[in-house]
Protein backbone atom coordinates (compact mmCIF):
# COMPACT_ATOMS: atom_id res chain seq x y z
CA UNK A 1 0.00 0.00 0.00
CA UNK A 2 3.01 2.41 0.80
CA UNK A 3 3.98 2.48 -2.88
CA UNK A 4 0.66 2.74 -4.45
CA UNK A 5 -0.59 5.58 -1.64
CA UNK A 6 2.95 7.45 -3.04
CA UNK A 7 2.56 6.91 -6.55
CA UNK A 8 5.21 4.35 -6.99
CA UNK A 9 5.23 0.95 -9.06
CA UNK A 10 4.96 -1.45 -6.43
CA UNK A 11 7.64 -4.75 -6.89
CA UNK A 12 6.16 -6.86 -4.76
CA UNK A 13 2.99 -7.46 -2.90
CA UNK A 14 1.97 -8.81 1.02
CA UNK A 15 -0.96 -10.94 1.23
CA UNK A 16 -2.70 -11.43 4.83
CA UNK A 17 -4.67 -14.38 5.07
CA UNK A 18 -6.72 -14.38 8.44
CA UNK A 19 -8.48 -18.25 9.40
CA UNK A 20 -5.65 -19.99 8.54
CA UNK A 21 -1.87 -21.32 10.19
CA UNK A 22 1.65 -21.14 8.24
CA UNK A 23 1.09 -25.14 7.54
CA UNK A 24 -3.01 -24.61 6.42
CA UNK A 25 -1.67 -22.25 3.95
CA UNK A 26 1.36 -24.76 2.77
CA UNK A 27 -1.53 -27.31 2.46
CA UNK A 28 -3.98 -24.58 0.73
CA UNK A 29 -0.71 -23.63 -1.82
CA UNK A 30 0.66 -26.80 -2.97
CA UNK A 31 -1.49 -27.95 -5.60
CA UNK A 32 -1.24 -24.48 -7.35
CA UNK A 33 2.74 -24.38 -7.17
CA UNK A 34 5.68 -24.51 -4.66
CA UNK A 35 5.15 -23.25 -0.81
CA UNK A 36 8.51 -22.33 0.70
CA UNK A 37 7.91 -21.66 4.45
CA UNK A 38 8.96 -17.89 4.68
CA UNK A 39 11.26 -17.15 7.62
CA UNK A 40 12.40 -13.55 9.13
CA UNK A 41 15.03 -12.75 11.97
CA UNK A 42 14.71 -16.49 12.43
CA UNK A 43 11.27 -16.94 13.28
CA UNK A 44 8.53 -18.52 10.31
CA UNK A 45 6.16 -15.87 9.96
CA UNK A 46 4.32 -17.24 6.30
CA UNK A 47 5.27 -18.63 2.47
CA UNK A 48 6.81 -17.89 -0.35
CA UNK A 49 4.92 -19.44 -3.02
CA UNK A 50 5.41 -19.77 -6.61
CA UNK A 51 3.13 -20.52 -8.75
CA UNK A 52 3.05 -23.13 -11.31
CA UNK A 53 1.55 -21.03 -14.12
CA UNK A 54 4.46 -19.93 -16.23
CA UNK A 55 2.58 -16.37 -17.14
CA UNK A 56 1.83 -15.98 -13.63
CA UNK A 57 5.14 -16.55 -12.70
CA UNK A 58 7.16 -14.38 -14.87
CA UNK A 59 5.32 -11.58 -13.36
CA UNK A 60 6.29 -12.68 -9.65
CA UNK A 61 9.87 -13.97 -10.20
CA UNK A 62 10.64 -13.47 -6.58
CA UNK A 63 7.49 -15.66 -5.51
CA UNK A 64 4.46 -14.29 -3.26
CA UNK A 65 4.67 -13.69 0.54
CA UNK A 66 1.53 -14.57 2.16
CA UNK A 67 0.83 -14.93 6.00
CA UNK A 68 -1.52 -15.35 8.50
CA UNK A 69 -2.30 -12.45 11.24
CA UNK A 70 0.41 -12.10 14.00
CA UNK A 71 0.29 -10.60 17.66
CA UNK A 72 2.34 -9.53 20.56
CA UNK A 73 2.22 -11.47 23.78
CA UNK A 74 4.08 -10.54 26.41
CA UNK A 75 6.17 -13.01 28.22
CA UNK A 76 7.39 -10.91 31.04
CA UNK A 77 7.49 -7.38 32.80
CA UNK A 78 10.14 -5.94 30.58
CA UNK A 79 9.84 -3.35 27.45
CA UNK A 80 11.86 -6.51 25.95
CA UNK A 81 9.95 -9.76 27.15
CA UNK A 82 7.55 -10.16 24.38
CA UNK A 83 7.12 -12.78 21.84
CA UNK A 84 5.69 -12.58 18.19
CA UNK A 85 3.43 -15.42 17.57
CA UNK A 86 0.97 -16.49 14.69
CA UNK A 87 -2.50 -16.56 15.70
CA UNK A 88 -5.22 -17.28 12.84
CA UNK A 89 -7.93 -15.55 14.65
CA UNK A 90 -5.85 -12.41 14.88
CA UNK A 91 -7.83 -9.12 13.65
CA UNK A 92 -6.16 -7.22 10.58
CA UNK A 93 -5.95 -4.28 13.26
CA UNK A 94 -4.20 -6.95 15.56
CA UNK A 95 -1.39 -8.00 12.90
CA UNK A 96 -1.03 -4.21 11.55
CA UNK A 97 -0.07 -3.32 15.22
CA UNK A 98 2.76 -5.03 15.38
CA UNK A 99 4.58 -3.78 12.05
CA UNK A 100 7.89 -1.72 11.85
CA UNK A 101 6.43 1.86 10.91
CA UNK A 102 2.87 3.43 10.23
CA UNK A 103 3.77 3.80 6.41
CA UNK A 104 4.03 0.02 6.64
CA UNK A 105 0.89 -0.45 8.89
CA UNK A 106 -1.94 -0.08 5.83
CA UNK A 107 -3.92 -2.53 4.22
CA UNK A 108 -6.44 -2.75 1.73
CA UNK A 109 -9.43 -5.53 1.46
CA UNK A 110 -9.46 -7.25 -2.06
CA UNK A 111 -12.80 -7.78 -1.66
CA UNK A 112 -13.89 -3.86 -1.77
CA UNK A 113 -10.74 -2.22 -1.52
CA UNK A 114 -11.42 -0.76 1.90
CA UNK A 115 -8.53 0.73 3.59
CA UNK A 116 -7.45 -0.19 7.33
CA UNK A 117 -5.10 1.98 8.67
CA UNK A 118 -5.20 2.17 12.63
CA UNK A 119 -1.53 3.85 13.08
CA UNK A 120 -2.75 6.79 10.72
CA UNK A 121 0.35 6.10 8.35
CA UNK A 122 -1.38 7.84 5.08
CA UNK A 123 -1.11 10.71 6.95
CA UNK A 124 2.58 10.09 7.94
CA UNK A 125 3.32 9.67 4.57
CA UNK A 126 1.95 12.68 3.51
CA UNK A 127 3.72 14.89 5.61
CA UNK A 128 6.89 12.85 4.69
CA UNK A 129 7.07 11.68 8.75
CA UNK A 130 8.84 8.49 9.75
CA UNK A 131 6.87 6.93 13.25
CA UNK A 132 7.47 3.58 14.46
CA UNK A 133 4.00 1.45 15.39
CA UNK A 134 5.33 1.16 18.83
CA UNK A 135 8.04 1.64 21.02
CA UNK A 136 9.26 -2.24 20.79
CA UNK A 137 9.87 -1.77 16.97
CA UNK A 138 13.58 -1.92 17.10
CA UNK A 139 13.51 -4.09 20.01
CA UNK A 140 11.43 -6.56 17.82
CA UNK A 141 14.00 -6.40 14.67
CA UNK A 142 16.88 -4.62 14.94
CA UNK A 143 17.58 -4.84 11.76
CA UNK A 144 14.43 -2.55 11.25
CA UNK A 145 16.52 0.66 12.43
CA UNK A 146 18.58 0.23 8.99
CA UNK A 147 14.95 -0.60 7.25
CA UNK A 148 14.11 2.90 8.54
CA UNK A 149 17.78 4.73 7.39
CA UNK A 150 16.72 3.27 4.10
CA UNK A 151 13.20 4.58 4.07
CA UNK A 152 14.21 7.81 4.76
CA UNK A 153 17.05 7.46 1.77
CA UNK A 154 13.96 6.17 -0.54
CA UNK A 155 11.08 8.74 0.14
CA UNK A 156 12.87 11.77 2.03
CA UNK A 157 11.59 11.16 5.58
CA UNK A 158 12.22 12.80 8.74
CA UNK A 159 11.69 10.46 11.92
CA UNK A 160 9.67 12.09 14.97
CA UNK A 161 10.82 12.33 18.14
CA UNK A 162 9.79 9.45 19.33
CA UNK A 163 11.66 7.08 16.61
CA UNK A 164 14.05 9.26 16.96
CA UNK A 165 15.12 8.48 20.13
CA UNK A 166 13.99 4.72 19.93
CA UNK A 167 16.63 4.77 17.04
CA UNK A 168 19.62 6.03 19.65
CA UNK A 169 18.51 3.84 22.56
CA UNK A 170 18.36 1.11 20.10
CA UNK A 171 21.05 1.46 18.36
CA UNK A 172 23.50 -0.98 19.46
CA UNK A 173 21.26 -3.70 18.62
CA UNK A 174 22.09 -3.23 14.98
CA UNK A 175 25.63 -5.18 15.57
CA UNK A 176 23.97 -8.34 16.68
CA UNK A 177 21.82 -8.24 13.32
CA UNK A 178 23.54 -11.47 10.64
CA UNK A 179 25.33 -10.05 7.77
CA UNK A 180 23.31 -11.70 5.60
CA UNK A 181 20.46 -9.67 6.59
CA UNK A 182 21.94 -6.38 5.52
CA UNK A 183 23.88 -7.26 2.88
CA UNK A 184 21.47 -9.06 1.22
CA UNK A 185 22.53 -12.50 1.06
CA UNK A 186 19.19 -13.20 2.20
CA UNK A 187 16.57 -10.59 0.33
CA UNK A 188 14.72 -12.23 -2.41
CA UNK A 189 16.06 -9.40 -5.22
CA UNK A 190 19.21 -9.58 -3.90
CA UNK A 191 19.71 -6.11 -2.16
CA UNK A 192 19.84 -5.81 1.87
CA UNK A 193 19.17 -3.12 3.64
CA UNK A 194 22.16 -1.16 2.97
CA UNK A 195 22.25 -1.16 -0.36
CA UNK A 196 18.94 0.06 -0.43
CA UNK A 197 19.75 2.85 1.27
CA UNK A 198 23.14 4.00 -0.86
CA UNK A 199 20.25 3.40 -4.13
CA UNK A 200 17.94 5.84 -2.70
CA UNK A 201 17.77 9.45 -3.80
CA UNK A 202 18.59 10.89 -0.48
CA UNK A 203 21.44 8.74 1.07
CA UNK A 204 23.58 10.96 2.48
CA UNK A 205 20.66 12.38 4.68
CA UNK A 206 20.04 8.64 5.85
CA UNK A 207 23.87 8.13 6.28
CA UNK A 208 23.93 11.57 8.69
CA UNK A 209 20.74 10.05 10.41
CA UNK A 210 22.58 7.00 10.80
CA UNK A 211 25.81 8.67 12.66
CA UNK A 212 23.66 11.41 14.68
CA UNK A 213 22.07 8.30 16.15
CA UNK A 214 24.78 5.87 16.81
CA UNK A 215 23.58 3.49 14.39
CA UNK A 216 26.27 4.57 11.72
CA UNK A 217 29.28 2.86 13.67
CA UNK A 218 27.47 -0.68 15.17
CA UNK A 219 26.63 -1.17 12.07
CA UNK A 220 30.10 -0.26 10.24
CA UNK A 221 32.59 -0.03 12.85
CA UNK A 222 34.84 1.05 10.33
CA UNK A 223 33.68 4.48 10.32
CA UNK A 224 34.41 5.09 14.05
CA UNK A 225 37.79 6.71 13.56
CA UNK A 226 36.76 8.71 10.34
CA UNK A 227 33.80 11.05 12.40
CA UNK A 228 34.52 14.10 13.16
CA UNK A 229 37.91 13.42 11.96
CA UNK A 230 39.63 17.09 10.15
CA UNK A 231 41.78 16.25 7.17
CA UNK A 232 44.00 19.42 7.52
CA UNK A 233 44.45 19.31 3.68
CA UNK A 234 44.81 21.54 1.12
CA UNK A 235 42.35 19.46 -1.22
CA UNK A 236 39.76 19.06 1.85
CA UNK A 237 37.64 21.34 4.11
CA UNK A 238 35.37 19.04 5.46
CA UNK A 239 35.83 16.33 7.33
CA UNK A 240 35.76 12.95 5.99
CA UNK A 241 32.43 11.73 7.37
CA UNK A 242 30.79 14.63 6.21
CA UNK A 243 33.23 14.56 2.55
CA UNK A 244 32.19 10.30 2.62
CA UNK A 245 28.53 11.17 2.53
CA UNK A 246 29.05 13.76 -0.33
CA UNK A 247 30.48 11.60 -2.39
CA UNK A 248 27.81 8.91 -2.12
CA UNK A 249 25.20 11.35 -2.37
CA UNK A 250 26.90 12.95 -6.02
CA UNK A 251 27.27 9.10 -6.90
CA UNK A 252 23.71 8.38 -6.28
CA UNK A 253 22.47 11.89 -8.34
CA UNK A 254 24.40 10.77 -11.41
CA UNK A 255 22.89 7.74 -11.13
CA UNK A 256 25.96 5.52 -10.43
CA UNK A 257 25.40 1.59 -9.98
CA UNK A 258 25.82 -0.38 -6.54
CA UNK A 259 29.60 -1.11 -6.30
CA UNK A 260 30.48 2.91 -7.14
CA UNK A 261 28.22 4.07 -4.12
CA UNK A 262 29.37 0.84 -1.82
CA UNK A 263 33.04 2.37 -3.02
CA UNK A 264 31.83 6.04 -2.66
CA UNK A 265 31.14 4.61 1.64
CA UNK A 266 34.50 3.38 1.77
CA UNK A 267 37.03 4.81 -0.22
CA UNK A 268 38.54 7.64 2.19
CA UNK A 269 37.97 5.56 5.64
CA UNK A 270 41.54 4.42 5.72
CA UNK A 271 42.58 8.48 6.19
CA UNK A 272 42.66 8.68 9.74
CA UNK A 273 44.51 5.18 10.18
CA UNK A 274 47.57 6.67 7.78
CA UNK A 275 47.53 10.36 8.43
CA UNK A 276 51.08 12.23 9.17
CA UNK A 277 51.80 15.69 9.48
CA UNK A 278 54.13 17.12 6.90
CA UNK A 279 56.82 20.04 7.30
CA UNK A 280 53.50 22.20 5.99
CA UNK A 281 51.82 21.34 9.06
CA UNK A 282 49.53 19.76 7.18
CA UNK A 283 47.87 16.17 7.16
CA UNK A 284 48.88 13.82 4.45
CA UNK A 285 47.40 10.28 3.74
CA UNK A 286 50.08 8.63 1.37
CA UNK A 287 52.67 6.09 1.76
CA UNK A 288 55.96 7.49 3.39
CA UNK A 289 58.97 5.66 4.78
CA UNK A 290 59.21 6.21 8.10
CA UNK A 291 55.97 7.87 8.09
CA UNK A 292 53.18 5.75 7.07
CA UNK A 293 53.64 2.15 5.43
CA UNK A 294 50.43 2.16 3.30
CA UNK A 295 48.30 4.86 1.55
CA UNK A 296 44.83 5.58 2.61
CA UNK A 297 43.66 4.07 -0.50
CA UNK A 298 45.62 0.63 0.68
CA UNK A 299 43.82 1.13 4.25
CA UNK A 300 40.50 1.88 2.61
CA UNK A 301 40.35 -1.19 0.22
CA UNK A 302 41.25 -3.24 3.48
CA UNK A 303 38.29 -1.90 5.78
CA UNK A 304 35.89 -1.96 2.77
CA UNK A 305 36.85 -5.68 2.24
CA UNK A 306 36.10 -6.92 5.90
CA UNK A 307 33.13 -4.91 6.13
CA UNK A 308 31.76 -6.28 2.70
CA UNK A 309 32.52 -9.78 3.83
CA UNK A 310 30.88 -9.48 7.13
CA UNK A 311 28.09 -8.25 5.85
CA UNK A 312 28.05 -11.12 3.36
CA UNK A 313 28.38 -9.53 -0.14
CA UNK A 314 28.45 -11.42 -3.14
CA UNK A 315 32.49 -12.23 -3.87
CA UNK A 316 32.46 -10.70 -7.15
CA UNK A 317 30.67 -7.53 -5.83
CA UNK A 318 32.94 -6.98 -3.21
CA UNK A 319 35.99 -7.51 -5.25
CA UNK A 320 34.88 -5.13 -7.60
CA UNK A 321 34.41 -2.63 -4.61
CA UNK A 322 37.49 -3.05 -3.09
CA UNK A 323 39.67 -2.56 -6.51
CA UNK A 324 37.38 0.72 -7.07
CA UNK A 325 38.60 1.84 -3.66
CA UNK A 326 42.35 0.72 -3.68
CA UNK A 327 42.30 2.71 -7.40
CA UNK A 328 40.29 5.30 -6.61
CA UNK A 329 43.56 8.32 -6.23
CA UNK A 330 42.89 8.31 -10.09
CA UNK A 331 44.50 11.43 -12.17
CA UNK A 332 43.46 12.22 -15.73
CA UNK A 333 46.89 14.00 -15.77
CA UNK A 334 47.13 15.60 -19.65
CA UNK A 335 43.72 13.32 -20.44
CA UNK A 336 46.05 12.22 -23.41
CA UNK A 337 45.20 9.04 -25.24
CA UNK A 338 48.09 7.17 -24.44
CA UNK A 339 46.82 7.62 -20.91
CA UNK A 340 43.63 6.41 -21.51
CA UNK A 341 45.09 3.46 -23.07
CA UNK A 342 47.39 2.67 -20.42
CA UNK A 343 44.25 2.71 -17.93
CA UNK A 344 42.33 0.28 -20.30
CA UNK A 345 45.12 -1.99 -20.12
CA UNK A 346 45.87 -1.89 -16.52
CA UNK A 347 41.98 -2.25 -15.43
CA UNK A 348 39.98 -3.05 -18.46
CA UNK A 349 37.04 -0.99 -19.56
CA UNK A 350 34.63 -1.58 -17.09
CA UNK A 351 36.40 -1.15 -14.13
CA UNK A 352 38.25 1.71 -15.87
CA UNK A 353 34.57 3.26 -16.25
CA UNK A 354 34.00 2.50 -12.60
CA UNK A 355 36.77 4.53 -11.67
CA UNK A 356 35.74 7.82 -13.55
CA UNK A 357 32.17 7.44 -12.26
CA UNK A 358 33.81 7.35 -8.80
CA UNK A 359 36.61 10.20 -9.50
CA UNK A 360 33.91 12.94 -10.35
CA UNK A 361 31.29 12.08 -7.36
CA UNK A 362 34.48 12.40 -5.01
CA UNK A 363 35.27 15.66 -7.16
CA UNK A 364 32.00 17.15 -6.60
CA UNK A 365 32.11 15.81 -3.18
CA UNK A 366 34.53 18.06 -1.88
CA UNK A 367 32.47 21.00 -1.73
CA UNK A 368 32.05 24.11 -4.31
CA UNK A 369 32.73 22.11 -7.93
CA UNK A 370 35.88 22.79 -8.98
CA UNK A 371 34.80 23.33 -12.89
CA UNK A 372 38.47 23.25 -14.18
CA UNK A 373 38.86 19.39 -12.50
CA UNK A 374 35.04 18.08 -13.59
CA UNK A 375 36.01 19.83 -17.36
CA UNK A 376 39.38 17.59 -17.44
CA UNK A 377 37.63 14.89 -16.56
CA UNK A 378 34.94 14.88 -18.72
CA UNK A 379 37.52 15.40 -21.60
CA UNK A 380 39.39 12.31 -19.91
CA UNK A 381 36.05 9.95 -20.56
CA UNK A 382 35.43 11.32 -23.89
CA UNK A 383 39.27 9.73 -24.77
CA UNK A 384 38.65 7.04 -23.08
CA UNK A 385 35.20 6.22 -24.89
CA UNK A 386 37.08 6.66 -28.05
CA UNK A 387 40.18 4.75 -26.94
CA UNK A 388 38.18 1.69 -25.70
CA UNK A 389 38.19 -0.05 -29.06
CA UNK A 390 42.05 0.39 -29.62
CA UNK A 391 44.25 -2.54 -28.30
CA UNK A 392 44.78 -2.63 -24.81
CA UNK A 393 44.12 -6.90 -23.81
CA UNK A 394 46.65 -9.66 -24.46
CA UNK A 395 44.03 -10.57 -26.85
CA UNK A 396 44.06 -7.62 -28.87
CA UNK A 397 47.64 -8.47 -30.18
CA UNK A 398 47.69 -8.90 -33.71
CA UNK A 399 49.38 -12.03 -33.08
CA UNK A 400 49.61 -14.83 -29.94
CA UNK A 401 51.96 -17.71 -28.24
CA UNK A 402 51.50 -19.75 -31.19
CA UNK A 403 53.32 -17.26 -33.29
CA UNK A 404 55.98 -16.96 -30.87
CA UNK A 405 56.89 -20.66 -31.30
CA UNK A 406 57.26 -20.80 -34.86
CA UNK A 407 59.60 -17.82 -34.34
CA UNK A 408 61.63 -20.33 -31.98
CA UNK A 409 60.45 -19.63 -28.65
CA UNK A 410 60.08 -22.13 -25.95
CA UNK A 411 56.69 -22.66 -24.34
CA UNK A 412 57.44 -21.50 -20.79
CA UNK A 413 57.41 -17.55 -19.06
CA UNK A 414 59.24 -16.23 -21.60
CA UNK A 415 56.25 -16.05 -24.10
CA UNK A 416 54.11 -13.95 -21.61
CA UNK A 417 56.75 -12.04 -21.03
CA UNK A 418 57.61 -11.17 -24.90
CA UNK A 419 53.48 -10.64 -25.46
CA UNK A 420 53.21 -8.18 -22.30
CA UNK A 421 56.07 -6.27 -23.44
CA UNK A 422 54.28 -5.62 -27.23
CA UNK A 423 51.31 -5.12 -25.66
CA UNK A 424 53.33 -2.22 -23.57
CA UNK A 425 54.28 -0.93 -26.86
CA UNK A 426 51.00 -1.37 -28.68
CA UNK A 427 49.63 1.03 -25.99
CA UNK A 428 52.00 3.59 -26.84
CA UNK A 429 51.95 3.05 -30.43
CA UNK A 430 48.74 1.46 -31.52
CA UNK A 431 49.88 1.45 -35.44
CA UNK A 432 52.34 -1.00 -34.27
CA UNK A 433 49.78 -3.74 -34.10
CA UNK A 434 50.59 -5.99 -37.06
CA UNK A 435 51.74 -9.10 -37.34
CA UNK A 436 54.71 -8.13 -39.17
CA UNK A 437 56.13 -5.87 -37.12
CA UNK A 438 55.24 -7.52 -33.35
CA UNK A 439 57.40 -10.35 -35.15
CA UNK A 440 60.00 -8.35 -35.89
CA UNK A 441 60.13 -7.05 -32.23
CA UNK A 442 59.25 -9.75 -30.63
CA UNK A 443 62.27 -11.49 -32.50
CA UNK A 444 64.36 -8.33 -30.70
CA UNK A 445 63.60 -9.59 -27.44
CA UNK A 446 63.81 -12.92 -27.55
Amino acid sequence: MRDELLGHESKDADFLVRGVDIEGLRTALEPHGRAEELVVAGRPVGVRFFPRDPDVRKQVRAGIELAPPRREVSTGPGRHDFEIVVDPSASVEDDLSRRDFTINAIARHLSDGTIIDPHNGRADLERRVLRTVTPNSFAEDPLRLVRGLRFVSQFDLDPDEQTLAQMREEAESVSHVSGERIGGGLAADGMGELSKLLMGKHPAKALRLARDTGVLVHLLPEFGPAIGFEQESRYHDMTVDEHTFEVVQAAAKSGAPLRVRLAALFHDLGKPHVAWRGTDDRLHYYAKPGYAAHSHEQVSAQLANAALERLRYPADLRQRVVRIVRAHMLDPGRADEVRARRLLQRYGAGLTFDLLDHKRADLLGKGPANEKDLERLREFRRVVEREKTSAHRLRDLAIGGDDLIEIGYKPGPAIGRTLRALLDDVVKQPELNSREKLLARAKELA
